[in-house]
């Protein structure tokens, strides 16, 4: 059962070492009171108010308000509530703004135009890679031979019999995939474009939902069986993790609370204007708790086996020129290098 969030949480959130932070906010359905809902938590700590709308209460914003509580997490449990009910949050920022906003911990997401979050529980599906997972746990994976196939899994394969864009489900997906996969001889699948994104040409690299696997393929569930289905193939999975920047789009971070939450106070180290983006203040603890626990959310949900880091070069030169006091230096951003987590 998802429990509040509480003041040893605060602390760790507050000191960048809240690593499993997702568990505390987001929505998760549980029971309180013996009545089955919904338990929100979103991290607003300089708004005046927040609301909660959703499918449930006619996106009405004077609904469901929030009681704001540890660390500037606001909370609110709504009996019947339940999975695939979609949600925002109404927050009356600092500067007096109301912004509808998705949740930043959303488990699943709207397709694209849509916006909204949809309630999704974190356990449910039942794992059938437990061999793949003890082989891989008692390997050294640095001595093990290594052949990775990069794919877009949108462009992959197309079936317009499916959808009007072709898109196939993940779990078509994995049988398909996987298969060829073998074939070929690789030993791995890297994946772009996995999280949440609103517009299809950024091939997944500009990102609003960290905690989503994208839905144009289907359900969290579904892409947990394409993980799955690999790994009892014996395939490894990758996936392409974007922490250094994330677009402007007005449900997403941007401003988040009326203030720069998630980005720079800093407007010349706010952006990343050769992208049209905005770059992670990863100087804040809670936005390096939000991130690395997004790193671990991956892994520990959804048996990812490793990250592939974009942009480490873009982070790398924005960190040392604002070190060095020239935050306008960013020649180095324009090319990206790779790292494995």
């Amino acid at each position: 059962m998802r429990k509040r969030f509480t003041k040893y949480d605060a602390y760790l959130f507050g000191e960048g070492t809240h690593y499993e932070v997702y568990e505390r906010l987001g929505a998760h359905p549980c029971v309180r009171g013996g009545e089955k809902g919904v338990l929100f938590g979103v991290w607003a700590p300089n708004a005046r108010i927040v609301s909660l709308i959703s499918s449930r209460n006619g996106w009405d914003p004077l609904a469901a308000p929030m009681e704001k509580g540890e660390h500037g997490v606001w909370e609110l449990f709504v009996p019947g509530m339940e999975k695939g009910d979609s949600y925002k949050y109404v927050v009356v920022g600092a500067d007096g703004v109301s912004r509808y906003k998705a949740d930043p911990f959303a488990f699943w997401s709207e397709l694209r135009p849509s916006s909204a979050s949809v309630v999704w529980p974190l356990k449910g599906y039942r794992w059938g890679d437990s061999a793949y997972m003890k082989k891989a746990a008692e390997e050294d994976p640095v001595a093990q031979p290594m052949s990775i196939y990069e794919v877009h899994l949108g462009s992959w394969k197309k079936d317009y019999r499916e959808n009007q864009d072709g898109f196939l489900n993940y779990r078509r997906l994995a049988d398909e995939l996987s298969e060829y996969v073998k074939f070929l001889g690789f030993t791995h699948v890297e994946l772009i474009g996995i999280c949440e994104h609103p517009f299809d040409g950024s091939w997944g690299y500009q990102v609003t939902g960290y905690y989503s696997p994208t839905s144009r393929y289907g359900s969290p569930d579904d892409f947990r069986y394409f993980v799955d289905k690999m790994h009892r193939e014996g395939i490894g999975v990758i996936l392409d993790w974007v922490p250094a920047h994330y677009p402007k789009d007005e449900f997403g971070l941007e401003h988040f609370d009326g203030t720069p939450l998630f980005e720079s106070a800093d407007p010349l180290l706010a952006e990343y204007p050769e992208w049209g983006t905005m770059a992670f203040d990863h100087s804040k603890p809670e936005v390096r708790s939000f991130l690395i626990s997004d790193a671990f959310y991956w892994i520990k949900e959804f048996h990812i086996d490793a990250l592939r880091v974009d942009a480490v070069a873009a982070m790398l030169s924005r960190t040392s020129a604002a070190t060095h006091g020239d935050p306008t230096n960013t020649a180095a951003a324009r090319t990206s290098t790779a790292s494995i987590f």
